[in-house]
């Protein structure tokens, strides 16, 4: 399992009873979470959080405030700066596992010594692309929500990267993918975080199980000449990281020289030898 370490502004406090006690940057959150299934907590003193999201036995959840929490604020990872948010669905905005990948796409952009061109499907709020561009990489983002891209041009200006070359796009992935084979656009890394389900910004339904193979198919129809990385991150689904290894060999490993790598991600509780496991990657990635 991979594991980051030094994402001082982001701990997890404690966690038991499907939930997790977690502090980001000044403001304590406690959120359900389905791999939390033991019952004792390590720390019962520390439970005390600014909000509790509290599922509805009828689906979904709200947030329930015990403290002021502002509106928006703000985390530090490294020299990387992300504005957060409480959401309607308990997520702030940010997922915190993601720094190890962060790390690697930063360092295989400084090791491939040439101009690259970044594909961000899935993009969220922007933190894989804000890494990519602050290396010297040209990114082209891409949500189906326009609110997620207009949360990422705010991280991106948080980062003073909006004179950098990036593209914000809110289209369906799939569609947008098609259109850029017949516009014959190339790209050198590809990164995706496919949800298990979604619609796109015309309602267009998205399953992975169905649709993350012929993604990657026609994806290989944009990778450039000389690629260097395609990378598949899975926290929401059921696929296990051998499936994505399986996927990525029977595409971009047919066709391109290369080695294939996958490995669980996850969060350490501080002063614990907890770890809380935060779903899985699978790379593809040219031979340095």
């Amino acid at each position: 399992m991979k594991v980051v370490n030094d994402f001082h502004e982001y701990q997890i406090l404690d966690m038991a009873n499907g939930e997790k006690l977690e502090r980001w940057n000044q403001v304590r959150l406690i959120r359900p979470d389905p791999q939390i299934i033991w019952k004792e907590k390590s720390f019962p003193d520390l439970w005390q959080a600014d909000a509790i999201y509290e599922r509805s036995k009828s689906g979904g959840g709200s947030w329930s405030y015990l403290k002021e929490v502002p509106d928006s604020w703000v985390v530090h990872y490294r020299d990387l700066v992300f504005g957060l948010q409480l959401m309607g669905f308990k997520h702030t905005g940010l997922f915190p596992e993601q720094a190890y990948n962060w790390n690697y796409l930063r360092q295989k952009i400084r090791d491939a010594n040439r101009p690259l061109k970044v594909l961000n499907l899935f993009a969220y709020t922007g933190a894989s692309s804000i890494a990519c561009l602050i290396e010297g990489a040209s990114v082209t983002h891409v949500d189906a929500s326009k609110g997620m891209v207009e949360w990422a041009k705010e991280n991106v200006k948080l980062n003073h990267l909006e004179d950098k070359p990036i593209r914000f796009l809110v289209d369906d992935v799939m569609k947008f993918v098609k259109r850029e084979i017949r516009r014959g656009n190339h790209y050198d890394i590809i990164i995706m975080d496919p949800p298990s389900f979604g619609r796109g910004s015309k309602k267009e339904v998205w399953n992975i199980e169905t649709d993350l193979y012929d993604l990657l198919i026609e994806c290989m129809q944009i990778l450039s000449s000389d690629p260097v990385l395609f990378l598949i991150n899975s926290y929401s689904t059921g696929l296990s990281k051998t499936v994505l290894e399986n996927l990525l060999e029977l595409t971009v490993g047919k066709t391109y020289p290369g080695h294939i790598s996958s490995d669980e991600l996850g969060i350490p509780m501080k002063n614990s030898s907890l770890v809380l496991p935060c779903g899985v990657y699978a790379r593809w990635e040219k031979n340095l």
